[in-house]
């Protein structure tokens, strides 16, 4: 054990869960907020335990060679948004490449499987197609911005290098709206205070903009003035919406929405393909790699127009429509009710009439949908970050597809799944690491599975 409040000099070795540095003291592990792979570090320890510390960097003795430059203002370094930015954008990538590996040596117990090197991009700022900015009242003053790290106390920001530029104006207006009318903010303790979140969401190709106000209420005044402002102020404003959220969660989103302007939907393109989004929605954040990820998707289905597809977890229908201008048919399941009325939108406004959409938890609607008869022999899953749910996988591997497409945003559950498919028949053969979160720790993949 190293001794608290005592100073020690560390070598950090690795990149940890949260971008956290993992570095080493004589074979000890220490835990460095701030620390970048090949730094020597001088380290103040404030927590020790039997198999690890915690410590504060009191000096950089030796800097790494992949250290570079913020972006962003030394006022943000502890935001929680972009946890790697000081990290060069190539040695990001190969880390995350690192990542997917490890987990699917380590939980899957996979061997053989070629983990290729994770596709980045060519500008990897701006890229974020949706923004949620908390807002909390400090020193009597609206802040807009991003949870520190590890905590709930905001770090105002008047613009962030990974949102839409866009964004920076309506945090401005937000932020006047609010002050101009004595409008209350909520507060996390005592559960009173009217507005929650400001979340956006911008079509890259449209150019269209939703602004959703989270509110712990259902109405909000001078709502004509404040689009009014937005109106003049916003290229691409669209619509305002607001949602309806008087729990005492920490999840972001009601489920009821007011539409106060416009439709309350915007539209993007993927590819060829537009579609409509709505503000509970689920739709990939980052456009430009979107297209990446799904068009390594097809690759790995190799579809024919004989095939029946399985989108499970399908969202808007991006994936489907996807797959299905190359397929007999396909089946798409989500629990989102609104998500479902998307991609049902979505089809008919792309000419896509080879799909079925089903509202509903998938591990109840595929093994249901599996009983009436309707099977595949191709299965895409693309499961929250908890991954597919135990039956699901029982119901895939009754069906007996050729082929499952796994595209997943947390190598864990992905390494699990895996391991549990191995044992039930399959073969995962490839796996490709995408960057849909340049400076963040967070990796998508897609796995390419065929039956042995």
């Amino acid at each position: 054990m190293l001794l608290e409040n005592e100073e020690y000099v560390v070598d950090i070795v690795d990149i940890g869960q949260g971008g956290v540095g993992v570095g080493k003291y004589n074979g000890f592990t220490v835990f460095v907020e701030g620390g970048l792979i090949q730094d020597k570090i001088k380290v103040k320890i404030n927590k020790s335990k039997k198999n690890y510390a915690v410590g504060d960097i009191v000096e950089i003795i030796e800097e790494s060679p992949f250290r570079v430059a913020r972006v962003c203002s030394e006022d943000l370094k502890d935001c929680g948004g972009c946890q790697i930015q000081e990290l060069d954008y190539s040695k990001q990538l190969e880390l995350k490449k690192n990542e997917v590996k490890q987990a699917v040596e380590r939980i899957g117990k996979l061997e053989n499987v070629n983990i290729k090197d994770t596709l980045g991009m060519s500008n990897p700022f701006r890229y974020r197609n949706k923004a949620q900015f908390p807002i909390q009242n400090i020193d009597g003053l609206p802040a807009v911005g991003f949870y520190k790290k590890k905590s709930h106390n905001i770090i105002a920001t008047d613009k962030c290098v990974i949102q839409h530029e866009v964004n920076d104006k309506i945090v401005k207006i937000i932020k006047t709206y609010i002050r101009a009318y004595k409008i209350s903010l909520y507060n996390e303790k005592t559960h009173k205070g009217i507005i929650r979140h400001l979340v956006t969401k911008v079509g890259f190709s449209t150019n269209e903009v939703m602004i959703i106000l989270v509110i712990n209420g259902r109405d909000l005044p001078y709502l004509g003035e404040l689009c009014s402002v937005l109106q003049e102020n916003i290229p691409g404003f669209k619509t305002l919406v607001l949602n309806v959220n008087k729990k005492d969660t920490n999840v972001v989103l009601g489920k009821e929405n007011i539409v106060v302007y416009g439709d309350g939907k915007i539209s993007d393109t993927i590819g060829e393909l537009e579609f409509n989004i709505s503000p509970l929605s689920f739709y990939q954040v980052n456009p430009v790699q979107t297209v990446v990820l799904y068009n390594k998707a097809l690759e790995y289905a190799d579809l024919d127009k004989d095939d029946i597809v399985y989108d499970i977890y399908c969202g808007i229908g991006t994936i489907s429509l996807f797959l299905a201008k190359h397929a007999k048919k396909v089946y798409g399941i989500e629990i989102v009710e609104e998500a479902i009325r998307d991609a049902k939108i979505n089809a008919e406004n792309n000419n896509v009439y080879n799909t079925e959409f089903y509202t509903g938890k998938a591990e109840e609607v595929v093994p249901r949908l599996y009983k009436e008869g309707k099977t595949a022999n191709v299965v895409v899953v693309d499961p929250p970050r908890k991954g597919c749910d135990q039956i699901v996988l029982d119901t895939i591997v009754k069906m007996n597809p050729e082929k499952v497409v796994y595209v997943s945003c947390n190598p864990s559950t992905l390494a699990r799944d895996l391991a549990y498919l191995n044992e039930h028949g399959y073969e995962c053969r490839e796996i490709q690491p995408v960057d849909m979160f340049p400076h963040s720790t967070h990796v998508e993949s897609v796995a390419k599975i065929t039956r042995v």
